[in-house]
């Protein structure tokens, strides 16, 4: 059973991006998005400054300095190497999403960072939890897998929907 991370807050959070869980490089190195191929680190850069030259802990300040939060829509799982599409659906537990709104009220926007991070989201998620108004935006992901769509399209689309939930993004 795989089990993903804590989730990375600053005080008062109005954006949270999820995936759906970390690939087998993030979790052997204890790092969202560690993939070097993954292009979550340079879109982020571009767009908050949380360039993937950075050391991990300033890229996450960054983030969080931004007002944004990063989490996974699973806590726990099994899965055959790092394809979202080998997770093992019945065995997949979803992180506490109720107490994580309770504590970060401010959050409006969830930026849900590919197929399966919206899919389970929306089917697994949003059916338990109150209505919050929240507004769910299905992005590209930023995954290496994900290699038919061009990085300067993708930095557009994530450029939007942070703009649209109020971040400054370049």
């Amino acid at each position: 059973m795989l089990k993903g991370f804590a989730p990375v807050t600053g005080a008062h959070p109005r954006v949270l991006i999820l995936g759906s869980m970390p690939g087998a490089l993030s979790l052997r190195a204890s790092q969202y998005y560690a993939h070097p191929r993954n292009q979550f680190w340079p879109i982020m850069g571009m767009l908050v400054g949380a360039e993937p030259a950075l050391p991990y802990p300033q890229r996450l300040a960054r983030l969080t300095a931004a007002g944004i939060a990063l989490w996974d829509v699973f806590d726990r799982c099994e899965r055959e190497g790092s394809l979202d599409s080998e997770i093992r659906d019945d065995t997949a537990l979803t992180n506490d999403f109720r107490g994580f709104f309770t504590a970060h009220p401010d959050v409006a926007t969830v930026l849900l960072n590919g197929g399966k991070a919206a899919q389970s989201f929306q089917r697994r998620v949003l059916p338990a939890l109150p209505d919050l108004g929240l507004r769910c935006v299905r992005l590209p992901s930023t995954s290496p897998a994900h290699a038919s769509m061009r990085l300067d399209a993708k930095r557009a689309a994530w450029r939007d929907a942070l703009q649209a939930a109020g971040i400054a993004a370049a």
